[in-house]
């Protein structure tokens, strides 16, 4: 499967599932970006990140820790 900044979801996941013992609270926008970069899976350009993709990252990594253990 490939990873585009659309797909917000499936990046919170992946990076959950790679980062398991991370405290979301204490993650950064930067870390999120670097690490969406470091994905395997993610093909899409880096230049077409913005804060608010990288806040969506965050918020739905932030729910699933919330409603997905």
């Amino acid at each position: 499967m490939t990873l585009t900044w659309e797909s917000t979801y499936a990046i919170a996941l992946e990076l959950r599932r790679r980062h398991p013992h991370i405290n979301i609270e204490e993650v950064s926008l930067q870390q999120i970006y670097e690490w969406t970069l470091q994905l395997p899976e993610f093909e899409d350009d880096p230049a077409l990140a913005n804060d608010d993709i990288l806040y969506a990252i965050y918020q739905d990594w932030f729910e699933e820790n919330i409603h997905g253990q």
